[in-house]
């Protein structure tokens, strides 16, 4: 069988082509197990962001169950407040 080699016929010393893939498997592996730990690392920010969306949804709904029952004590029959007329007013 005729098989060509880079000019390094049986030279399997620490520089040679198998040092080399060596530092290649190496690197792999490394590369390997970053990605695992990143993976990782994004699934627990990714339940983080979701638990902390719930908790502010939670107080979204508390502050608005808040507004709601703080007009209803100060009358009923009163117009709800323009959101942009504070604005306005602040600019003038």
């Amino acid at each position: 069988m005729n098989r060509l080699v880079s000019g390094r016929e049986g030279n399997f010393g620490s520089v040679g082509p198998m040092s080399n893939f060596k530092s290649v498997i190496e690197r792999l592996r490394t590369l390997e197990n970053e990605r695992k730990n990143l993976l990782l690392e994004i699934e627990e920010l990714k339940k983080m962001a979701d638990s902390r969306a719930e908790a502010l949804q939670s107080e979204v709904s508390m502050l608005k169950e808040e507004v709601k029952s703080l007009r209803m004590l100060l009358g009923a029959d009163e117009p709800e407040p323009d959101p942009g007329l504070k604005k306005r007013q602040m600019r003038k």
